[in-house]
């Protein structure tokens, strides 16, 4: 219906135009045509909403039996860093508390802490967090708290007696209460220690230099803090394995940021083995934590014993476990027998701590988790947002899922050719170079190098065609030059060949490490996280849903994980810069979902289309911030961009806004969402759009025409001026310069249009109506923008402020009408009066 009152109401618009003012008509039509189609873009996917249920129970019933071994697959988490200085080590450290201590078996769990920037704060840290986690992690199995994460768990304002039938509770949870405290007195010493680094660089403990301590050449570093092999917790438990890595950096190297150190855990993940494979010489017992046992790639000393998990999850350094059983929510779905094979991943909703109550810049996001998340996993599934997210390990090795079709199966005898079907077209007689199975060999990879591979025809080799495969030059140019890192992407539930042996495993785990082992590979092309962007989550889930994976979104009721988000007008700006920066340059490259990937065939068109929305909505700041102008250009020169209305031409406006509102509220009653979140989520597409986003579309073009890119820093995660004291504080970068300017002209064509109106006579108010209406429609969306700018103004209201202002002017216009005497006063008095009387 919707649909159908557009068509209308464009039809009238287009058909009747304001030859009085037709340029300011004609860029309101072609503004409004823009809206229209982001409009359909964004509102086709959300067509069959499902909301998903899990029952944990079953999967603990069926691989969870009592008397056996648990059977429930291994799961790595990946948490990833780079300044410490940025990223307090605190945060960094509960995140790893939080993974230690999920409700999950402790040897099918694995924490990767990789430390891009080098640095030996967040080593120290970790070897704090890693002595801490000894009486953590069983004291959150013992009271099945929630959440685990220590400093979100002590600050929750509620009865922790509650449903705590132990009487030695209380008494345990002061004392661990106390033990925090002092541990957070050791990371902060280590943080104040490290805010001025020694000309000579830093030294570890035995009196070596840092090797890390230049962050752009430094070798490999890797050390396993915990495991099964490790350390055990104060009750003789044994805790997952922690293990910290570094990986190696060089001039002149391209290191991708954060994808390329999610591709080097990968590449180490893959070099796994079993603890009975490896020497006990091998493997660091890290009860004391000695920092001499540090390893160096770079040396001939190793002291990991790495795991290769078919299921990977990536979390951000600032985003918790805040529900232990989440990993088990996920595997409902990645370990059912019927949907599981062909799930690539499963992304959960991002939750965030520390947010104003009035979610002043929808830093909660609440309409895309909760209405476009829900709308995508009807159709192929949600997009990869970053963080929270578990994957198929097969999926980012770039192989398609199982239920591809089979190829056909030929006899080494048969003189036919698997192509074709004929031998004469690609294996002519005149010259029989190859034996017959070795062209169906050939034949064979050439089909699996189209997918890029296909596991499932990879499983019907037999090992003797499995080695001559893994030796061809195709193997190679994808995986890197590593035979055993090949053969072991290719087994489906991990694992490493049972031929790998120590020395093996430890020359092979510092070749893929190494600076230089992706290059001429497929890594960050068609495998891992896909370089190209800023945004290189998108990119990723989206070369996934190409090859005919499919995603799922799991919301289970208590949020899965719980992050940060910057609360502070300048910072959530510049976050959001980088995100639309992100889709401008998918939008230029190759991986462009207008073109890309329609020979497969298997991403669905409203999956496209989902993603073209995703990749072209910052485009949409241009047509807004002329939109944004026309208010005010509107009142100051007196004409406007809509004739007078007929009947049947009110009949389409209101018909056009109860539309609108209809599936507005259609939308909230679906997914639940607050009527507040929706106009957050409207203010902000406002204030981003006429600024983050415009300056993306240009940066985009600058770095795609003359090669500019632009470097974008952590955001803060922490405020130190009380409760939401970063809200209020004022940071001014040029991205806040186009709104100011719309508030500014916008305020200022509402005053001159009450002029002009009371100068004009009575028959000047009809018209003006509806350009103030039209003023205060972009006003009241940059509201938020406008207190963000005023800071706490001594806690006055905002609203207020701005009400003064316009009724001062306004008074002063009507005062300058009625009275003789005041008409002689010039305008310089008229200020000091709209001045004195707003204070």
């Amino acid at each position: 219906m919707r649909l159908i009152i557009l068509a209308l109401f464009f039809h009238y618009r287009i058909t009747n135009p304001v030859d009085s003012a037709y340029g300011l008509w004609l860029t309101s039509i072609i503004c409004e045509i823009w809206f229209a189609v982001s409009w359909v873009l964004d509102q086709f996917p959300k067509w069959t909403p499902i909301n998903r249920d899990t029952f944990i129970d079953r999967l603990s019933a069926r691989y969870e039996r009592e008397g056996e071994p648990s059977e429930l697959a291994a799961v790595d988490f990946f948490v990833s860093t780079v300044d410490p200085l940025k990223e307090p080590p605190l945060i960094t450290a509960n995140t790893v508390l939080s993974i230690l201590a999920v409700d999950y078996p402790v040897d099918k769990v694995s924490c990767y802490v990789s430390d891009d920037g080098s640095a030996m704060l967040s080593f120290e840290s970790l070897v704090e967090t890693a002595d801490f986690a000894r009486k953590w992690v069983p004291f959150c199995k013992k009271f099945s708290i929630e959440p685990r994460a220590p400093e979100f768990y002590f600050s929750q304002k509620i009865d922790y007696l509650k449903d705590k039938i132990q009487p030695s509770f209380v008494k345990e949870r002061r004392a661990m209460k106390r033990d925090y405290e002092e541990f957070k007195v050791r990371v902060n010493a280590l943080v104040a220690k490290a805010q001025k680094t020694p000309e000579e660089g830093w030294t570890m403990q035995d009196g070596t230099s840092w090797p890390g301590n230049n962050p752009r050449d430094h070798p490999g570093m890797i050390q396993v803090f915990l495991g099964h092999s490790g350390a055990h917790d104060i009750e003789g438990n044994e805790l997952p394995r922690l293990v910290y890595v570094s990986r190696e950096k060089r001039p002149g190297y391209q290191h991708h940021k954060k994808a390329g150190a999610e591709n080097a855990l990968v590449h180490l993940l893959c070099l796994s083995s079993k603890t009975s494979n490896i020497g006990n010489e091998l493997i660091i017992l890290c009860s004391k934590l000695h920092y001499t046992s540090m390893v160096c790639f770079g040396q001939v000393r190793v002291s990991a014993v790495l795991t290769n998990a078919p299921f990977i999850l990536n979390l951000d350094c600032d985003h918790y476990v805040n529900n232990s059983k989440a990993v088990r929510e996920a595997m409902c779905f990645l370990m059912d027998p019927q949907v599981g094979q062909d799930v690539c991943y499963v992304q959960f909703p991002q939750r965030f701590d520390g947010i104003d109550r009035s979610d002043r810049y929808a830093n909660r996001n609440t309409v895309f988790f909760d209405v476009n998340m829900k709308g995508l996993d009807g159709i192929q599934g949600p997009v990869y947002v970053g963080t929270g997210c578990v994957f198929n390990r097969q999926a980012l090795y770039g192989y398609g899922p199982p239920n591809l079709p089979n190829l056909p199966k030929a006899s080494s005898s048969s003189s036919s050719c698997s192509w074709c079907g004929c031998c004469s077209c690609c294996c002519p007689s005149k010259k029989p170079s190859k034996d017959l199975s070795e062209v169906y060999r050939d034949s064979k990879r050439d089909d699996l190098n189209a997918a890029i591979f296909n596991l499932k025809e990879i499983d019907n080799y037999d090992e003797h065609e499995r080695s001559l495969l893994i030796s061809q030059m195709s193997f190679e140019k994808t995986f890197g030059l590593s035979s055993v890192f090949i053969e072991s992407t290719l087994m489906e539930y991990g694992g490493v060949p049972e031929s790998a042996n120590s020395p093996t495993l430890i020359k092979e785990a510092i070749h893929v490490i190494s600076c230089g082992y992706e290059e001429k590979t497929e890594w960050g092309k068609e495998i891992g996280w896909i370089y190209g962007s800023v945004t290189e989550d998108i990119l990723t889930g989206f070369k996934m849903h190409c090859r005919g994976w499919r995603s799922l979104y799991c919301m289970p009721l208590r949020p899965a994980f719980k992050g940060s988000a910057p609360i502070n007008l300048s910072d959530r700006l510049h976050q959001v810069l980088r995100w639309a920066l992100g889709s401008v340059e998918i939008f230029l490259s190759r991986h462009c979902p207008l073109w890309y990937g329609f020979g497969g065939g298997r991403l669905k068109w409203l999956q496209r289309m989902a993603y073209i929305n995703t990749i072209v909505y910052p485009f949409t700041s241009l047509p807004l911030i002329a939109y944004c102008s026309l208010p005010a250009i509107c009142l100051l020169t007196g004409k406007f961009i809509i004739p007078t209305l007929s009947n049947l031409a009110s009949v389409w406006f209101l018909g056009l806004f109860i539309s609108i509102i209809l599936t507005s509220v259609l939308e909230l009653r679906w997914s639940g969402v607050s009527i507040e979140d929706l106009w957050r989520n409207e203010q902000f597409w406002v204030i981003g759009g006429v600024s983050a986003h415009l300056f993306a579309v240009f940066q985009g073009f600058l770095k795609m025409v003359a090669g500019l890119d632009t470097n974008f820093t952590v955001t803060a995660k922490a405020a130190d001026d009380g409760e939401f004291g970063e809200l209020y504080m004022i940071k001014w970068t040029t991205l806040l310069i186009p709104p100011t300017t719309l508030l500014i002209v916008n305020l200022v064509g509402v005053v001159a249009g009450f002029s002009d109106a009371l100068n004009s006579g009575y028959e000047a108010w009809g018209p003006l109506f509806g350009k103030v209406f039209f003023a205060f429609w972009v006003i009241l969306h940059l509201y938020p923008f406008l207190k963000g700018l005023m800071g706490r103004q001594n806690r006055t209201p905002t609203i207020v402020v701005l009400w003064s202002v316009l009724l001062a002017s306004v008074f002063s216009l009507v005062w300058v009408k009625i009275n003789p005497f005041v008409q002689k006063v010039d305008n310089s008095t008229i200020a000091q009066s709209c001045i004195s009387i707003d204070c």
